[in-house]
C-alpha cells in the first residue's frame, strides 16, 4: 500500500507516488542511424531489453529530484545512457525560490497550506508541471505536461544541444503507478520521422 512520504514538502506532494527508488526491466526499441541523423526506416526496429533504476528525491525545497541509469539485459552488462531530471509544479519564480545561481530565496513561499496548492489545481483536476532533463550525450531537454492522481504525462517544449551530437527532435513521456508498479513509455520523432515508440519498462518499488 502507497504511504505518503512524512518529510514530503507540500508543493510536492502531487508527485508523491513517484518518490522512492525503483527497479525493473524494459524494452529499447530502435532503428540504424544514417549519416544525415535521420532513421533508417527500410531496416525492421530492433529490440532490446534493459535493467533500470530510477530514484525520485527530494532535499526539502519544491523540486523534485531525478535520477537514473540503465544496461542491457543481454548478459554484457553494458551501460547504457543515464539522465537527471528535475520536477516541479509549473508556476512563475517568486522571492521565495532560490535562484539564479546559488543565490537564495527571500520571504514565505505562496505555497503553505492545502489550500493554497489546490489554486494550482486545473478544471481538470491535473497539475502542470515543468520538467527539465539532462543527458550525458550533450542533450538538454524541457517538458511540460501535468500529473493527475497517479500518472504524469510529459511532451517536449524545446531542447538544447552541442553541435554534433546525436539528438531528436520531439518526444513524450509517461508514467504511471499500476498494482504498485512504476510502468513509463517514451516516445521519440527523430529528425525526417513522426513520434515512434522508443522505450518502456516496469519497475517495482525497492526503497
Amino acid at each position: 500500500m502507497f504511504v505518503l512520504p512524512e518529510d514530503l514538502p507540500l508543493e510536492l506532494t502531487p508527485f508523491a507516488f513517484l518518490v522512492g527508488k525503483w527497479e525493473g526491466t524494459g524494452v529499447i526499441s530502435y532503428r540504424p542511424i544514417r549519416a544525415d541523423g535521420t532513421p533508417d526506416l527500410d531496416v525492421p526496429p530492433t529490440e532490446v531489453e534493459f535493467r533500470q533504476r530510477i530514484e525520485f528525491a527530494h532535499d526539502g525545497t519544491n523540486t523534485l529530484t531525478y535520477i537514473a541509469s540503465a544496461q542491457l539485459a543481454d548478459g554484457s552488462d553494458a551501460p547504457l545512457p543515464s539522465e537527471i531530471g528535475y520536477w516541479r509544479i509549473a508556476r512563475k519564480a517568486e522571492a521565495a525560490d532560490h535562484g539564479p545561481g546559488l543565490t537564495p530565496g527571500a520571504g514565505e513561499p505562496s505555497i503553505k497550506t492545502r489550500d493554497d496548492l489546490e489554486k494550482y489545481r486545473t478544471k481538470e483536476g491535473a497539475f502542470n508541471i515543468s520538467v527539465s532533463m539532462l543527458h550525458p550525450g550533450g542533450v538538454a531537454e524541457l517538458y511540460q505536461g501535468y500529473i493527475k492522481g497517479a500518472q504524469a504525462h510529459l511532451a517536449s517544449l524545446r531542447g538544447v544541444a552541442f553541435d554534433g551530437v546525436k539528438a531528436y527532435r520531439h518526444s513524450t513521456r509517461m508514467y504511471g503507478l499500476v498494482e504498485g508498479a512504476l510502468l513509463w513509455a517514451w516516445d521519440i520523432a527523430l529528425p525526417g520521422d513522426e513520434l515512434r515508440s522508443h522505450a518502456s519498462a516496469r519497475l517495482e518499488r525497492v526503497e
